[in-house]
């Protein structure tokens, strides 16, 4: 390719300094300066889209000493980066089976001005219930050594463990055995119950 080619006479990278000269630009915005003003630079947060004419010289220097977070502390920075991801707009969190967790928004509706997901919105509100556990036969044993219900929570498991304990040890019988065997077996259920991590 020949660099002195007539197809590439007339290509510009940047105006030539007839066309700055001959007033195609405004005047230099920075105080006290009369030559034009190729040069665009932004005016800053909360005014974008709008920009200072400056001329060569004092773009750089107006670059140099730009910055965008003027007046935010780290704190107000550090959400404004972390919402621009998203492009400022409300987000959910994805993957919670279709239970509402904390940080999500309860109401949709200001972001549903049709009614598209009214429909989904009442299928939230009713919660399906929860299913069964389905127990093995060592822990159907255990739940029934202890008199629970088979749906009984951890917390119940061990308050009627200690209940037991307490009324069955030797030492609240004033030495009487005969409950030794029942004790035992409670011992067992409660262990196994512990092992199998229902409480």
């Amino acid at each position: 390719m020949k660099l002195d080619s007539k197809f590439f006479d007339r290509i510009r990278i940047k105006p030539d300094q007839e066309t700055i000269e001959a007033g195609a630009f405004p005047r230099c915005e920075w105080a006290g300066c009369e030559h034009p003003a190729p040069h665009r630079a932004p005016k800053g947060r909360l005014r974008e889209g709008q920009y200072y004419n400056f001329c060569l010289d004092h773009v750089r220097i107006y670059n140099k000493s730009y910055n965008y977070f003027a007046g935010m502390d780290d704190g107000s920075i550090a959400d404004f980066q972390k919402s621009s991801l998203t492009g400022h707009r409300p987000t959910w969190r994805m993957g919670t089976g279709g239970q509402a967790t904390e940080h999500e928004p309860q109401d949709y509706s200001q972001y549903d001005p049709f009614s598209f997901f009214s429909g989904a919105r009442r299928q939230q509100q009713r919660r399906p219930e929860q299913p069964k556990r389905r127990l093995q036969k060592v822990a159907r044993r255990s739940f029934e050594t202890l008199a629970l219900a088979e749906d009984a929570t951890g917390p119940e498991i061990k308050a009627r463990y200690k209940e037991l304990v307490k009324r069955l040890h030797p030492d609240a019988n004033g030495g009487d055995r005969k409950f030794e065997d029942r004790l035992r077996e409670i011992i067992q259920a409660y262990n196994q119950l512990k092992s199998a991590g229902y409480c």
